[in-house]
């Protein structure tokens, strides 16, 4: 044996706020495994050894459960307050339909839950989460960002590409709980009505064709709808009549 191993006694080192770093990572992405929260230890600023974080993820009791059909939550969920101002919290969901030639397409629809304005409808064969975030930097650079976004477990949505965009500007990703769309219930709603208003009145010949369809109904939807959440007005009057009560342009209130 070495003289130099012979002699080397092992220090001990403190782990206590790498252990806190973890767990609150793990509770806040609680369907992400090891790898993925090493990727977000790394990204704030942690540069400890990969062996190391995974020792202590197994400590912890940190692995991802597999889903069952009836089974406890490993943390309470917290209810959602009502939002108070435009831009507080949007949410957004994907629905499915086809065209006349049997091709699939997909709509994202994203909605201000305040105003329950249509604030997009992106429309294509395929939405990963690149164009996901494309279509929020677009209503960024119109709108602003808001401060929360309610979504559900879907990998468009629980991808690094929204998750970087979401941490660099500032916008919490709250995830519903998985297989209850109940607790995603404005953009739920919306979904039901774009459904029975316009993709089953409409028979799409194109991709293009669909997002005409839809732009023209987001228009009548936040122009020309009454909505009774909103004691029998439109969306859009809702929001300019919110937008002055705060002295603020819709444009205006951003959080991001």
């Amino acid at each position: 044996m070495a003289r130099s191993s012979y002699a080397y006694r092992a220090q001990a080192t403190d782990d206590g706020s790498l252990r806190t770093a973890l767990r609150q990572a793990a509770r806040q992405r609680r369907r992400y495994g090891v790898r993925r929260l090493i990727w977000l230890l790394r990204r704030d600023g942690w540069r400890d050894n990969h062996k190391r974080i995974e020792r202590i993820y197994r400590e912890e009791g940190l692995q991802v459960r597999r889903r069952i059909r009836k089974r406890v939550t490993r943390a309470a969920r917290q209810p959602l307050v009502r939002p108070t101002q435009l831009n507080e919290r949007w949410s957004m969901d994907f629905v499915a339909d086809s065209l006349a030639d049997k091709r699939r397409i997909r709509l994202l629809n994203i909605l201000d839950e305040y105003s329950r304005e249509c604030l997009q409808i992106e429309v294509d064969t395929s939405l990963p989460g690149a164009r996901v975030v494309r279509a929020l930097e677009q209503l960024r650079q119109t709108r602003g960002c808001p401060r929360q976004i309610v979504l559900d477990n879907g990998p468009e949505f629980t991808g690094q590409a929204l998750d970087q965009w979401a941490y660099t500007r500032g916008v919490e990703l709250m995830f519903i709980e998985p297989g209850k769309p109940q607790q995603n219930a404005f953009i739920e709603s919306f979904n039901g009505r774009l459904r029975d208003e316009c993709l089953n009145e409409h028979w799409f010949v194109s991709v293009a064709d669909a997002r005409q369809t839809t732009a023209q109904y987001r228009w009548m939807y936040n122009e020309d709808r009454p909505h009774s959440g909103l004691d029998n007005q439109t969306p859009s009057e809702f929001a300019a009549q919110a937008a002055r009560t705060a002295s603020l342009s819709p444009q205006g209130c951003c959080w991001g």
